[in-house]
């Protein structure tokens, strides 16, 4: 009677999608929108392989640390570096930020400031705060803000293109 009973109990959770085929699934989705966004910026000088850097704890970049390379077939190189690295702005064309205090992100961006670094960060309200691009993960769509301001005090040109798709929302938003 009781293995009955731990059959019934545990039964739906043998048939449930396992937490960690979601979170596969949206790192997948979070390095898919992360590589678009870096294809269609262009730096004033094109790295010959493009420097990625994370920094801080994330959730969603366990695909995008193995390396890849773009449609164009350019390298990116994808390390992890601290906040208060002191080569940050030099070793990194774009950053993935993920969790920072506010006084780590206030001092990241006085560093990237000035800097054609593209700015990614994974969620919350950071886009009042100088990332380029935020991103908006859910259990089915990888979506992104952009903040205007920085993009053009970033020194880093974003093609229209990706503008415009920061725009579409996702259904029922």
């Amino acid at each position: 009677m009781l293995l009955l009973a731990l059959l019934w109990i545990f039964t739906p959770l043998a048939f449930a999608q396992p937490p960690a085929d979601m979170a596969d699934h949206r790192a997948k989705s979070v390095t898919q929108v992360v590589l678009g966004i870096l294809s269609y910026a262009r730096w004033p000088v094109e790295p010959a392989q493009l420097r990625l850097c994370i920094v801080g704890p994330t959730q969603y970049t366990d695909d995008l640390v193995k390396g890849t390379t773009q449609a164009t077939g350019r390298p990116v190189v994808v390390q992890r570096l601290l906040a208060d690295h002191p080569d940050i702005a030099s070793a990194c064309d774009a950053v993935y930020i993920g969790q920072l205090t506010s006084e780590e992100r206030s001092r990241l961006f006085t560093t990237l400031a000035g800097r054609p670094v593209l700015s990614i960060s994974e969620g919350g309200d950071q886009c009042t705060v100088g990332s380029l691009f935020c991103l908006r993960v859910a259990d089915e769509q990888v979506s992104f803000e952009v903040n205007l301001d920085s993009v053009a005090r970033s020194g880093v040109r974003i093609h229209p293109s990706v503008l415009q798709l920061s725009r579409r929302r996702a259904p029922g938003s």
